[in-house]
């Protein structure tokens, strides 16, 4: 897997853009700027975005070449990020540790999504933010008829709602919803698409 990610971010154009992700960008700033955690942020251009409205960010990634990539965007746009290259087991970091997580296009073998999100959860400071885009179980059909709109061929690695509520049971729901959006993202998200879009606020301790 992480010979995959290398090949696509060495090349010099930036495989998904500069841009933030667009439903990244409107729920980020709805949010007071702390601590965020970054996961697959790929080469950078969410954890960068984020730095750049105040946001101290951590992002993670099995690429080095991401890594290099998101290091000379954040250079690009004078801000700093901490980045942390390896497998998603190996990551650790105190309890309750960020204020937000942004989880935009994370997708990982069926077996391990849940208990990817479980851990996630762990460092998520009560009260804090979850932003979660990533592609339908219905995108399925979207990426057969057109391969440049990218996404998993595996459905095991595409979400449903009844996944998404079930993994971060007892958040308050600001969003869930499932919908065809227009991608136009860098080289690999271009065309039609379905995702599901989770916005979630974990409980208070008291709550």
């Amino acid at each position: 897997m992480q010979q995959k990610w290398d090949e696509r971010y060495k090349a010099p154009a930036f495989a998904y853009g500069k841009e933030p992700n667009v439903f990244f960008k409107e729920w980020l700033g709805r949010c007071r700027p702390g601590t965020i955690l970054m996961p697959a942020d790929g080469e950078g251009r969410n954890g960068v975005y984020a730095a750049q409205e105040g946001w101290n960010v951590t992002s993670f990634d099995l690429s080095d070449e991401g890594r290099a990539k998101a290091l000379q965007l954040a250079k690009e746009r004078d801000v700093h990020i901490r980045y942390i290259t390896g497998d998603f087991e190996h990551l650790d970091f105190e309890a309750a540790s960020f204020d937000a997580v942004g989880l935009i296009y994370a997708h990982f073998p069926a077996g391990q999504k849940s208990s990817f999100h479980r851990k996630l959860d762990g460092y998520l400071q009560p009260g804090g933010i979850v932003i979660f885009e990533a592609f339908s179980k219905r995108h399925i059909h979207f990426s057969h008829q057109n391969p440049k709109v990218g996404g998993p061929k595996d459905i095991g690695e595409l979400f449903s709602i009844k996944e998404i509520a079930t993994d971060f049971a007892g958040y308050e729901q600001l969003l869930l919803e499932e919908r065809e959006i227009q991608l136009n993202e860098g080289l690999y998200h271009i065309g039609t698409g379905s995702v599901i879009r989770f916005v979630g606020r974990k409980p208070a301790k008291n709550g």
